[in-house]
């Protein structure tokens, strides 16, 4: 199986470094529009009919208030939404995001693409084929 994998929302926050705890009280308002870069790449991709991870560093208990924002900005009809559950809550994001694409491949999946708009998103184990590094001014994640 092909899957092309997109990372984090890619969704706009202000600029500035990132704080997890503001962040969180920024998803659950669930009115976040999406980066345009982010939305027509992601549009492109199932027009080619891969199939569509969406990979964030939210947590699991976002699930649904994530689900209605993607929704909301325009991401619809994806394969698998993978959120932080406690087991990787402490993880840096590039270690959990490798994680988690290494169980991609172990479910025997091929991950031909890979995008993100922090460099934690393409780096590490089970890299894609194709990475595309998206802009986003909004905020910076070291």
């Amino acid at each position: 199986m092909v899957v092309w994998y997109l990372c984090t929302l890619q969704l706009i926050q202000r600029l500035e470094v990132f704080d997890s705890v503001e962040f969180d009280e920024w998803v659950e308002k669930g009115v976040v529009p999406a980066i345009g870069s982010s939305l027509k790449l992601y549009q492109d991709v199932m027009r080619l009919g891969f199939k569509v991870f969406l990979l964030t560093g939210r947590s699991e208990r976002h699930r649904i208030v994530t689900v209605e924002n993607l929704m909301n900005a325009g991401f619809q009809d994806w394969d698998k939404l993978i959120l932080r559950g406690s087991e990787d809550h402490g993880k840096s994001a590039t270690i959990y995001k490798s994680e988690k694409r290494d169980e991609m491949v172990e479910e025997g999946f091929r991950v031909v693409g890979n995008s993100g708009d922090q460099w934690s998103d393409l780096l590490g184990s089970s890299a894609s084929i194709l990475s595309f590094k998206l802009p986003n001014p909004m905020y910076y994640i070291p």
